[in-house]
């Protein structure tokens, strides 16, 4: 049940409140001291507290107030506040919202704009719990993952990497081949260094080649090795990738630029383990776990006569997708404080900055907006002038004088004087609007 705690000296304050909050389907608790409320508060489930600002008699500086609003911040931080102050407290109230208390009541109080603000303080004060239970169950599945798994110092922080993760190292130590599919950027030979970092195959070579990098007429002969004279160039024999990966794993990275000759060779080393090099007639053998990655749609390529459907079904035992980077936004932070090292700090604006850019360049793009930034802040917090972001994908900044006077005077009397609910509208935090009424001379009622 939803669960209030009024902290007040003075009984007939926690009779009224309660007779107030029990009408609604809230569950009162009440404490005379300070000490019996953070009691109960390490007892009970409070979604909200009400507190007083004084419990001494003939006390009104408002300095106890002060001291239990700060003890219960610092037992628990996301719990809302609300101040119970006389016209005399105000300031020191008001000092106390922009310290992080949730809203504050002026006694004597309103009972429907004190039900309003409790009713949207306890939603949110279950919405934090919910986000909060969601952050710890990441986390704990993060530890989980890299307890029984080797991830290579991965940084990540996502749901989405976690999912992409489990099936990986879950697959691992099957002799499958697998396909890691993403876009240019991601993060797809991570996946196969982690891949075969966990694999019946670990320790022996991971070898990486990028189809993608290699002229076409040099690929089978990078792959397959070549025989001196095999081409232009060839004046010794060479091994082939498949020959260096023998015992181990072969990572080949944007399969879709493989030529249909290296395709059909390929298929016949997946299907038997054996091959020939460029040039010659000799049959080799090879054991490896053939890994690969591709951006391209190989289904289109199917269908357009350029990538041979055996092969993909081949490749495509496992598909491990690797999500864009747009789309696992709680990595870009994590991923940006590694890159920096500890060179310098993220400034606020900065932070928001790389939160609002969509990554089209994924991983890579952040590291080299990051190292780009690092090297210009000469140890000063970064800016989003310093990561250079394209300006397209920056949102507009919020002009930090709106809204104007006139804005905020309609909000608060559409929202009856109820500041959270004013905040709400206008789009600001309550700390925000708080200022804007102070500056504007403005009376927000709670």
């Amino acid at each position: 049940m939803r669960t209030v705690l009024i902290i007040d000296d003075n009984p007939s304050v926690g009779e009224a409140l309660s007779l107030a909050l029990s009408l609604h389907e809230i569950r009162p608790l009440v404490a005379l001291t300070p000490e019996e409320g953070l009691a109960m508060l390490a007892r009970e489930n409070v979604g909200v507290v009400i507190q007083d600002m004084n419990f001494t008699a003939d006390t009104t500086s408002g300095e106890e107030g002060v001291a239990l609003f700060r003890a219960i911040r610092e037992q628990h931080p996301d719990l809302p506040v609300i101040l119970l102050t006389a016209w005399t407290h105000l300031e020191t109230a008001v000092e106390l919202v922009k310290a992080g208390a949730a809203d504050y009541l002026a006694k004597p109080w309103d009972d429907a704009k004190l039900l309003a603000t409790v009713e949207n303080l306890l939603e949110l004060s279950e919405s934090t719990r919910e986000v909060a239970r969601s952050r710890n169950e990441r986390r704990r599945r993060r530890e989980s993952l890299r307890s029984r798994y080797e991830l290579d110092g991965l940084v990540f922080a996502s749901e989405a990497m976690a999912q992409t993760l489990e099936l990986a190292c879950q697959i691992a130590r099957s002799d499958v081949p697998v396909l890691i599919t993403g876009p240019n950027g991601a993060g797809k030979e991570r996946i196969a260094a982690i891949v075969h970092a966990n694999s019946a195959v670990k320790r022996g070579p991971f070898v990486a080649v990028n189809c993608g990098a290699l002229p076409g007429e040099l690929i089978e002969a990078e792959l397959f090795g070549a025989e001196a004279g095999a081409y232009t160039g060839a004046n010794k024999a060479r091994e082939g990738r498949f020959e260096l990966a023998d015992g181990g794993t072969l990572f080949l990275d944007e399969i879709g630029n493989l030529p249909l000759p290296g395709q059909m060779k390929l298929l016949r080393v997946l299907e038997t383990g054996q091959f020939e090099r460029l040039g010659s007639g000799r049959t080799r053998h090879a054991k490896v776990r053939v890994l690969s990655a591709t951006n391209a749609d190989l289904k289109a390529m199917i269908k357009a006569g350029t990538f041979r459907e055996d092969l993909y079904y081949r490749l495509n035992v496992i598909d491990v997708n690797l999500p864009p980077l747009a789309d696992r936004t709680d990595d870009i932070l994590p991923l940006a404080e590694h890159f920096l090292d500890g060179r310098a700090e993220l400034g606020d604006a900065a932070r928001d900055a790389l939160l609002s850019y969509p990554w089209p360049g994924n991983v890579r793009e952040l590291k080299n907006a990051i190292e780009r930034a690092a090297l210009l802040s000469g140890g000063r917090a970064i800016t989003p002038e310093l990561l250079n972001l394209p300006a397209v994908a920056n949102a507009p900044a919020r002009n930090l004088d709106e809204p104007s006077r006139e804005a905020v005077e309609t909000a608060l009397a559409r929202a009856d004087g109820v500041v959270s609910r004013a905040a709400h509208a206008l789009g600001l935090s309550r700390q925000a609007l708080y200022r804007r009424i102070e500056r504007y001379g403005l009376a927000g009622s709670g």
